[in-house]
């Protein structure tokens, strides 16, 4: 072969080497996600946002943040939320990573089970600024998958959190927190006898009362058990304030009043419709004709025509309802008093004190007299 067509030779092939490996290579790697291994929710998004929604399964819990920097459930007539339950489900949010991107796949992504859980940040005027919709958990391993917005992204997050979307677990159940040593007196209702008021100078003086008896003294564990149970009292439910069973709880109540060292009252009513007992209604007619036809005149005996004494049925007490009111006109309870009626539990009511003597108890004999010098030298008396 001539040197020269060897050379065409060689210079053909190397040619069709390399379309044969630029045909062959394989595709470059796609670039990285820049959120991988990011929060979920960027703190800087969630300092900005001025409300929260939370939607699954048709349930949706509604929360905006105030002029003053605190939280509201909007979505629970508008009471103030649990700082502790928001601040806890923020973090979950914050703390949770893009593990990595399982697909952009569309029919990939309808696999898995993008529905309507969604957790969305607003400004004040109703303008998204983050939104996630979740999906289901992966069957191996843990996290949620988890879209951004509309993208056509499904990623795999390492969160946790449950969507707890009754609003009502939102609010802040809270209603009164007083400390015992800031209470300089108490007015504690009793129905013969009227009121009894016991106080203290100093959070470290003993209690006492003008209407101590004889020989007694003010029950301190009995006032400390008081305090603790009226003083930090937090809601179960609520209610219209046109609820029947507010209604009577409002007719049948005990007020008991604190005031504090730096001279505020907070005033303490606790009532609940009472027990009843209503008589049964009676027998029917036709009930009555078919008992009298089973019988014949002559075996009556004469006790069986006396009429029949009513019988009674007991309705339970209702529910327990607070009412409280502060001094100071610029308290929030004041208003949050007119927004719903609050129920509590039932042991505060029934565990105020029922009977004056409750409050007093034996006052210890006084201590003799310390013998003077004078009196050891004088002689016994024969």
């Amino acid at each position: 072969m001539k040197l020269k067509t060897l050379i065409i030779s060689v210079a053909v092939l190397a040619a069709l080497s390399v379309v044969a490996f630029v045909a062959r290579r394989p595709a470059p790697p796609p670039s990285a996600d820049a959120r991988l291994d990011q929060p979920l929710a960027d703190r800087s998004t969630v300092e900005k946002a001025a409300k929260l929604r939370i939607t699954d399964q048709g349930k949706t819990v509604a929360l905006a943040r105030q002029a003053d920097g605190t939280w509201h459930v909007t979505s629970y007539y508008d009471l103030p939320a649990d700082f502790t339950k928001l601040s806890g489900f923020i973090a979950n949010l914050t703390d949770a990573k893009l593990e990595r991107l399982v697909t952009s796949n569309p029919e990939k992504i309808n696999r898995l089970e993008f529905k309507d859980t969604k957790i969305e940040l607003m400004d004040a005027n109703d303008k998204e600024l983050w939104s996630v919709t979740l999906g289901k958990s992966p069957e191996l391993g843990s996290g949620r998958y988890v879209r951004f917005g509309s993208e056509q992204k499904a990623y795999l997050a390492t969160l946790t959190a449950w969507l707890d979307t009754e609003s009502k677990n939102w609010a802040n159940t809270e209603l009164l927190t007083l400390k015992a040593d800031d209470i300089a007196k108490v007015e504690i209702p009793f129905s013969e006898g009227g009121p009894i008021v016991v106080s203290r100078a100093k959070k470290d003086d003993p209690w006492t009362s003008d209407k101590t008896p004889a020989n007694q003294k003010v029950k301190a564990d009995r006032i400390s058990s008081l305090l603790s149970s009226v003083g930090s009292l937090r809601f179960s439910d609520t209610t219209n304030p046109d609820d029947p069973n507010a209604v009577a709880a409002k007719a049948n109540q005990r007020t008991v009043k604190l005031t504090t060292f730096d001279n505020k009252t907070i005033t303490v009513s606790l009532g609940r419709k009472p027990e009843e007992k209503k008589a049964k209604p009676a027998a029917s007619a036709s009930a009555a004709k078919t008992d009298a036809a089973t019988k014949s005149a002559d075996e009556k005996k004469p006790e069986e025509n006396k009429p029949a004494e009513p019988e009674f049925e007991t309705v339970p007490a209702g529910p327990v309802f607070v009412t409280i009111s502060n001094s100071d006109s610029s308290a929030p309870i004041n208003a949050l008093m007119q927004k719903r009626a609050f129920q509590v539990a039932d042991y505060i009511f029934t565990g105020l004190p029922q009977k004056p003597e409750e409050i007093f108890e034996a006052a210890p004999p006084p201590a003799p007299p310390t013998p003077t010098p004078a009196d050891e030298k004088k002689p016994a008396t024969k």
